[in-house]
């Protein structure tokens, strides 16, 4: 077990929830997209309006006011884009999540687990990719690590700047809509991450399955601070 994973579970309670969440009055609905899933053809990841009404459907059925998971599920919905794929037609593609994704509303307020300062933040705007993203930077028990926030609107990275101070709680973006998200139905991409790397407004939330023992590590698993 890694420091930071060590430290997250030690310090369980002292998350404030990611999005507005009453467990007395709210269901979630686990969601899949892996192969398994065979209401998930290509007719329905290729065209926005029907994967999204897939979601919308869902979660009225099952009186959910969020889908969740995600985290280490080898995925079929990463086909849909070209992203994933290496230039190598015969290499292997990625299709592993490392985040947990919360399925929602448009417009769905985000907010910081813990204190916070703004580390990047993009508009990774490509089909399948992130759309607007932000990366705040944490302190825990004297490790840093860093959460990541994909899929949100652009409004969110339009009123910040890096080195911003986010608080506990503090509400900081939105879920986006396809055309700002990456064309996705709206959700959270949440993500932790042990160290950047490097990398600023960016980050994989998507590996080889070959190499997912490698990448968890780097990613634990975002259930750790949701708690659901």
């Amino acid at each position: 077990m890694s420091d930071l994973v060590h430290d997250l579970r030690m310090n369980a309670g002292a998350f404030s929830p990611i999005v507005e969440f009453n467990a007395q009055r709210h269901k979630l609905l686990a969601l899949d997209f892996t192969d398994a899933n065979k209401e998930l053809t290509h007719e329905v990841l290729n065209d926005i309006d029907k994967f999204s009404r897939y979601i919308d459907d869902r979660l009225t059925a099952a009186g959910a006011l969020y889908g969740i998971g995600g985290y280490g599920e080898h995925r079929t919905i990463y086909s849909l884009s070209s992203l994933f794929d290496s230039e190598d037609p015969e290499a292997e593609p990625r299709r592993l999540h490392l985040g947990v994704d919360i399925w929602g509303k448009m417009g769905t307020r985000v907010h910081a687990p813990l204190g916070a300062s703004v580390h990047s933040f993009a508009y990774n705007d490509r089909r399948g990719d992130y759309g607007a993203t932000i990366i705040l930077s944490h302190e825990l028990e004297g490790i840093t690590f860093h959460t990541l926030y994909g899929h949100l609107d652009l409004d969110s990275i339009n009123k910040i700047s890096v080195g911003d101070r986010i608080e506990k709680g503090q509400a900081f973006a939105a879920f986006g809509s396809p055309e700002e998200n990456g064309y996705w139905p709206p959700h959270l991409h949440f993500q932790l991450i042990a160290d950047m790397d490097g990398y600023r407004g960016d980050y994989p939330g998507v590996c080889k399955f070959s190499e997912r023992s490698i990448w968890l590590e780097r990613c634990p698993d975002a259930g750790l601070i949701l708690r659901w």
